[in-house]
């Protein structure tokens, strides 16, 4: 998508969207990673977007200030794995080895290498949380898919997929288990009535500290990236 950007210190920059059905300008700031969306209407010139933009700064800059620092995953940085703070160190050979409270991370591109490690650890323990919930629900999912989500925790189709965030391997381990017992409590409820919730309680036991959990500090977990294009010194 084509950008827009606010000069200054730090450099804010602006996804640019066109709306068709759009009636009027609009600004969006994630609340999961800062981004920030501008969307024209479709007879709206870029030119009044910028103005806009410019309006709006000191809005922006002050919501942006309120988000978790971004944290650039690479050698040296710590961050936490299922609920423990882990430092990462840099390592040879092929593979990712966990000694006691480091991970040693072979490089080149230590910070892909260790996204592919949490996801395979992320697939691990979600599989066994969900295999532990379908079995005590009695019903069985259809297939168990990860991705990056920045809207949601998890999903359940109405085919019995399973779909859950990989990042929920930086949680707690009861935060997992709670998003495990929630998906596959819609096996049985597509929804979020009182029997939904039941259901979780019944299949997990008492969820409202891990919903909280998640609620106030659920988005913290967004902040760590795992792009190459970081220098360090």
């Amino acid at each position: 998508m084509p950008e827009l950007s606010l000069s200054g210190e730090p450099e804010v920059r602006v996804t640019l969207r066109r709306s068709a059905q759009a009636r009027r300008m609009s600004l969006r700031i994630s609340s999961l990673d800062g981004r920030v969306t501008l969307t024209l209407p479709k007879r709206v010139s870029e030119r009044e977007g910028r103005a806009f933009l410019l309006e709006k700064e000191d809005w922006i800059r002050s919501h942006l200030a309120r988000q978790p620092e971004r944290i650039d995953v690479g050698i040296g940085i710590s961050l936490p794995i299922e609920g423990r703070t882990i430092t990462i160190k840099a390592g040879a050979g092929r593979r990712v080895r966990h000694a006691e409270d480091t991970l040693v991370v072979p490089e080149p591109a230590p910070a892909r290498r260790l996204e592919r490690y949490l996801r395979e650890l992320a697939r691990d323990r979600l599989a066994a949380a969900s295999d532990l919930y379908a079995e005590r629900l009695g019903r069985r999912y259809s297939s168990l898919t990860l991705r990056d989500t920045r809207s949601r925790w998890g999903s359940c189709s109405s085919a019995g997929g399973l779909m859950y965030s990989w990042r929920l391997i930086l949680a707690p381990p009861d935060i997992l288990h709670y998003v495990a017992a929630h998906e596959v409590a819609h096996l049985k409820e597509m929804n979020h009535s009182r029997a939904f919730w039941a259901t979780v309680e019944d299949i997990h036991g008492d969820y409202r500290d891990q919903r909280h959990w998640l609620q106030t500090e659920g988005n913290a977990l967004h902040r760590y990236r795992f792009e190459e294009n970081v220098e360090r010194d």
